[in-house]
């Protein structure tokens, strides 16, 4: 009987086990690239910023050195030629301050794509790991004793001893129900005269496995499939606000391809292209003093949807939170089997 046991845990308990396992290494898997990407962010932030800075020092010495010049200049002439200079100066620490921020904007923007592209495979992944999960016809079949063998022998032996007069015969409909079959079987075999205290006890002996372990385990897989479906339920909506937030994300350098067509295609260097050349009409604008305002709107355009971006992190760490509560859940009701 412990053998049957084990065996029939087996079938179900091990692919549930085997795909926890799976997603908690899953989870740790993309944790650490997103970190990596951060970390590679940060880096490449800091070089970005240390290159600006080596670039605008010296146009501040000289900044420094035109003040003391204007301030001790008693030629008009040499003093308007200084404050020009100064005025120059003054455009080239502004122009490169913002050429450094749309450094900074393309480097985010890359880095926030490549978390787009990790969360979006692992959304899928885990699409793909609730459908490998069990369906609810194939929980049925292994919590309901119905499904046993040893157990419809039983019922069909105890059928046949049946006294009309005083058993009872159960619909199709409450034949196949979990308590009120066995509550049924148990009422007959014990009511039944023409078996012996022995024929009772060996009856029973024979199934007590599949009852114990159906009847405790009919609830749990229940709860079990139920939450799932729930879980995964919610990983499609996830699925969906990414996708929406993908067309936002590459709307303004006019990438118009769908999140699912991208990946399929492997169209991520096409995004990379429009990316540049939405850099190259930015950073030309920022060049003209006219077109400062359109330059400062392109920077917004590019800047807002890393802000979405990061919203929906917080929104996509809170599912994970959630499913993770809910399969250390489903870990402590197999662990008492």
């Amino acid at each position: 009987m412990k053998a049957m046991r084990l065996l029939i845990a087996a079938v179900l308990i091990f692919p549930i086990y085997t795909n926890l396992y799976g997603l908690r290494n899953s989870n740790s898997l993309y944790d650490q690239q997103i970190t990596e990407i951060l970390e590679s962010l940060a880096l490449e932030v800091t070089q970005i910023r240390n290159y600006y800075q080596i670039l605008n020092a010296k146009a501040y010495s000289e900044l420094v050195m035109i003040n003391k010049k204007i301030a001790s200049e008693i030629s008009l002439e040499n003093k308007v030629l200084n404050l020009i200079r100064k005025d120059q100066l003054r455009d080239i620490i502004l122009k490169n301050s913002m050429a450094e921020e749309t450094d900074i904007s393309k480097i985010r923007y890359l880095k926030g794509l490549e978390v787009i592209k990790i969360l979006y495979e692992k959304m899928v992944s885990l699409d793909h790991h609730f459908a490998s999960m069990v369906t609810f016809n194939e929980i049925n079949k292994i919590s309901n004793p119905n499904h046993y063998p040893e157990f419809v022998a039983l019922k069909d032996i105890l059928q046949s001893k049946r006294i009309k007069k005083q058993g009872f015969g159960l619909s199709s409909l409450l034949g196949e129900n979990v308590y009120t079959s066995v509550l049924h079987s148990f009422i007959s075999l014990f009511t039944n005269s023409q078996e012996s205290r022995e024929d009772k006890e060996k009856a029973i002996a024979s199934v007590e496995c599949i009852f114990d372990f159906t009847l405790r385990m009919h609830n749990d897989l229940n709860t079990i499939y139920f939450e799932t479906s729930f879980l995964e339920k919610s990983n499609e909506k996830i699925i969906d606000e990414l996708e929406q937030l993908f067309d936002d994300y590459v709307d303004p350098i006019k990438y118009w391809v769908p999140l699912k067509d991208c990946r399929n295609n492997d169209d991520w260097d096409q995004i990379k292209e429009n990316l540049n050349a939405y850099i190259k009409e930015l950073n030309s604008m920022i060049n003209q003093p006219s077109k400062q305002y359109q330059a400062h709107k392109m920077k917004i355009n590019l800047e807002f949807p890393i802000d979405r971006l990061l919203q929906f992190i917080i929104q996509y760490n809170a599912f994970i939170d959630e499913g993770t509560k809910f399969y250390k859940k489903f870990d402590i009701m197999l662990n008492s089997y």
